[in-house]
């Protein structure tokens, strides 16, 4: 396992080979992401921390989908379902670190025609930008036949050594989440957040929400895409701003994180497309295909504000 340190002003990135992970991030000796001292502790983390989510992040009902008339059975690993392209997902595989300097790494993987189920070979690409006070994602892909592709970046965020985040604050540009049944599968059904502890259209304590929060949130589709979509703020200030192209957004408030964390010690942000979307027709597409490859660019500002 490969790994590399970025460094710009006071900021650190740290990087692995090992599903692209975010091992660390810090302003200064702030923590802004949770992460394992020991890189081979993410060989046995069940939290898909730091790492790159996909072939098609979220879940797949089923494990299953139809694509120009064939059906595609993926390897599922929640249940009957796939969950982040399933046990052979981008997250769990070997990337290498094609090239880096001081401020950027560039990272590539190949997946091959069937990998996990999935119809098509892929070639991804990651690039990491340390531009402080900015961190940010490129992530490309590139494939052989029509494919669902739908990355995510898995980081926690936690914004300084909190006990956990439920005094953090959350602003989210979404006046809907999907609809989710008992196994967090999208009903294909758009539910109003107004009325709800789900409301982060204005700022809001992650505390609102006393069952947790683990909703794919609709992104306003008339929002400026140049500014921020989700904004946290830790309670003394420090603030992260998350800016995407993406139709929408997960956020999930690590009430069930196993391994050394404490509960909901960081939360989750995972912009990407909608969820069972190769399932669900009204949804956006994610198939990417030879002539439309696949890109998302991901921009996180950490800001100080007055607590």
């Amino acid at each position: 396992m490969d790994r590399i340190v970025l460094t710009n002003k006071d900021m650190r990135v740290a990087l692995l080979s090992y599903g692209a992970i975010t091992q660390g991030w810090w302003l200064g000796e702030t923590p802004l992401i949770l992460g394992h001292d020991d890189p081979e502790d993410y060989r046995r983390d069940k939290n898909f921390l730091g790492a790159i989510a996909g072939r098609t992040a979220n879940r797949i009902a089923g494990a299953a989908f139809d694509l120009d008339g064939e059906t595609h059975r993926l390897l599922p690993n929640e249940g009957e379902n796939s969950l982040h392209g399933g046990p052979t997902g981008t997250w769990g595989q070997d990337w290498t670190i094609a090239e880096a300097n001081d401020t950027t790494a560039h990272l590539k993987l190949h997946s091959p025609e069937g990998d996990g189920g999935y119809p098509g070979a892929v070639d991804f690409e990651l690039i990491v930008t340390l531009d402080a006070p900015r961190l940010i994602y490129d992530l490309r892909a590139t494939v052989s036949r029509p494919t669902p592709i739908s990355l995510a970046q898995h980081n926690y965020y936690c914004l300084g050594n909190w006990p956990d985040t439920q005094g953090h604050t959350l602003t989210v540009k979404a006046a809907e989440t999907l609809d989710i049944d008992a196994a967090l599968i999208p009903s294909g059904i758009l539910a109003p957040v107004a009325g709800t502890p789900l409301d982060f259209r204005t700022p809001a304590p992650l505390s609102q929400a006393r069952d947790g929060v683990d909703h794919f949130y609709v992104l306003d589709p008339n929002r400026d895409t140049s500014k921020p979509s989700v904004t946290l703020t830790a309670p003394d200030g420090l603030s992260l701003a998350v800016t995407t192209e993406e139709p929408g957004t997960q956020v999930y408030t690590g009430h069930a994180i196993s391994g050394p964390f404490a509960k909901c010690a960081g939360v989750c942000i995972e912009p990407s497309g909608f969820p069972n979307a190769v399932n669900i027709p009204a949804f956006p597409s994610v198939i990417a295909t030879p002539e439309r490859p696949y890109r998302q660019v991901l921009t996180l500002t950490i800001e100080q504000t007055a607590p």
